[in-house]
């Protein structure tokens, strides 16, 4: 029976367990469906826009070409028109002089005859009847002004959605995290010379897995970046883990967001154990205190009683591995003296090296405080830089003693 009741709490809890992933997965299709609609309806409005664009485009050149044609017909018009005025003046002044010359025909006295002929014919070398074109100077044909459409029209025709955008593939391989710096690193699936730049949207998440449309925070973005990878820093790691998706972009279009990945914001969260400190430590959950009448709970070394009231100048103390079974406080009984393999310093923006120290030693390295006055603040969630790293050479390897960040020496 207890067989069968392990084994029904392990079916209830797989239930519970698939229950609840297939709850997230509802939360994120209602969400996908209202996103869904709510893009839908932005894009109609993008495209209403468009074509109102166009509309309006076509519009203007309609009038404006319409307009064209106008000024050429009442150019043409007023040509011609002046042309008649001339050509209707020189009429009238060539039928007064026919009319003239006809009437002088018919005088009988030699010398008015004479008289009238070479008046009749000094107006005729001036007549303006025969200065005047008789080709109209421009003709009625309209054809330079007309239009052909019908490459336009093709490509009217031919007129289609804009190519999106592939979704980018985010490379795990290649993302980094440290520093407080995350690297994320993506590629196309195939080469796009129209991608214009990428957009990476970032959140913070206590979840490991997929992202969740109900417990996921919003989503913050970095956009027009041009390369494939992009350097957050000056972050805080105040969450284990982060989303992260790409979307690639071109002039006037946006793809599909990669598929989204979470990385893990490793960062070393740890504590101070009283149980290895100086008699003189008062250690809390966050601060760390030097009392000179002694610490919290002033202990008895070796089963005496520490009967001093302020630090001491303690002697000088040696440790063999005997020492390690010992109570860790005692090590303190004289002067704190630390005992280091090799203690390597590295610049955390440059990673340059900036020192290093060398003896040898004897027992497990740990990371360690020292204080000489007053207080030291410690936050709950410090963080040790990775880039500091410390190497143990030992003699005497010590077996199982693993270096620790939750046990300060």
């Amino acid at each position: 029976m207890e067989e069968q009741r392990e084994m029904l709490q392990k079916i209830v809890s797989t239930l519970a367990s698939k229950n609840y992933e297939i709850h997230n997965f509802i939360d994120l299709l209602n969400h996908t469906i209202k996103n869904l609609q709510v893009n839908s309806s932005n894009v109609i409005s993008e495209l209403d826009e468009e074509f109102d664009g166009l509309y309006s485009i076509l519009h203007e050149m309609k009038g404006s070409m319409a307009s064209a044609i106008q000024q050429e017909r009442m150019r043409k018009i007023q040509a011609l028109q002046d042309q008649l005025s001339q050509c209707s003046n020189a009429l009238e002044s060539s039928e007064e002089l026919l009319e003239l010359a006809a009437q002088s025909l018919d005088i009988k006295d030699p010398v008015e005859f004479l008289k009238a002929a070479r008046q009749i014919k000094d107006r005729v070398t001036t007549a303006s009847a025969f200065c005047i074109s008789l080709k109209p100077k421009v003709n009625d044909n309209m054809t330079h002004m007309m239009v052909d459409f019908t490459l336009e029209r093709h490509i009217l025709q031919s007129v289609k959605f804009l190519p999106v955008p592939k979704a980018p593939e985010i490379d795990l391989a290649a993302c980094l995290v440290a520093d407080n710096c995350i690297t994320v690193s993506w590629r196309m699936p195939e080469e796009d010379s129209r991608i214009d730049h990428f957009l990476l949207e970032y959140r913070k998440t206590n979840c490991s897995g997929f992202p969740r449309a109900k417990d996921g925070q919003c989503w913050e973005a970095i956009n027009y970046i041009k390369a494939t990878e992009y350097t957050l820093s000056g972050l805080k790691f105040d969450t284990k883990y982060m989303n992260f998706r790409v979307q690639a972009c071109n002039k006037a279009v946006a793809g599909e967001y990669s598929d989204p990945v979470t990385l893990e914001t490793k960062a070393f969260v740890f504590g101070l154990d009283s149980t290895s400190c100086h008699l003189n430590l008062k250690v809390g959950d966050t601060y760390v205190e030097w009392v000179t009448t002694g610490g919290k709970g002033q202990e008895k070394i070796k089963g005496k009683e520490n009967k001093s009231t302020g630090p001491q100048s303690p002697k000088r103390i040696s440790f063999s591995r005997s020492s390690v079974r010992r109570s860790s406080r005692d090590r303190f009984a004289g002067e704190s003296y630390t005992v280091l393999g090799q203690l390597t310093f590295y610049d955390g923006n440059s990673k340059k090296l900036l020192y290093t120290f060398r003896t040898k030693f004897t027992q497990q390295l740990l990371p360690g405080f020292m204080i000489w006055c007053g207080g030291l603040t410690l936050s709950t969630g410090l963080q040790v830089p990775s880039v500091v790293k410390m190497h143990q050479k030992s003699e005497n390897e010590l077996s199982g003693s693993a270096t620790s960040l939750n046990n300060i020496a």
